[in-house]
């Protein structure tokens, strides 16, 4: 074997952090390109244990934004986002109102005053065999 002068040497290390580099940067530019700007919105939801939610109770879940009502009935929910513009409502005396345009809705979502007139949406709640609660948004 024979020996690397130091000429040798730094001319293989230049080459070496220069492909290094390159490849670096060709990882990077595939990961741009597979870059997704607006990834699929999560559509369920897992509440877990029922027994968390007692009888009468009304939860804002602000993470998705919808409100969770236990009744006699079992368990429903409603959107907190307006059907106007797409505003987080908010829990008022009367119901709910909408901070953006002043949408009114009354507690079972229906619109009591515009400019929205579409009635908030309906999501559907589902029991799971071991008493947990899965939120779907769709």
């Amino acid at each position: 074997m024979t020996e690397l002068s130091r000429r040798d040497f730094l001319k293989l290390t230049r080459d070496g952090f220069l492909y290094l580099s390159g490849a670096m940067v060709f990882v990077g530019f595939l990961r741009f390109l597979d870059y997704d700007p607006n990834p699929a919105p999560k559509t369920e939801f897992d509440l877990g244990s029922a027994e968390s939610y007692p009888l009468g109770s009304r939860t804002v879940l602000a993470e998705i934004p919808a409100i969770l009502t236990h009744t006699e009935s079992g368990f429903s929910a409603l959107s907190l986002v307006c059907t106007h513009l797409g505003c987080t409502v908010e829990n008022d005396a009367d119901g709910f109102a909408c901070p953006c345009h002043n949408s009114r809705f009354d507690a079972e979502g229906r619109v009591t005053r515009g400019p929205a007139v579409e009635r908030l949406t309906i999501l559907r709640v589902e029991v799971t065999e071991d008493n947990h609660l899965i939120l779907h948004t769709i």
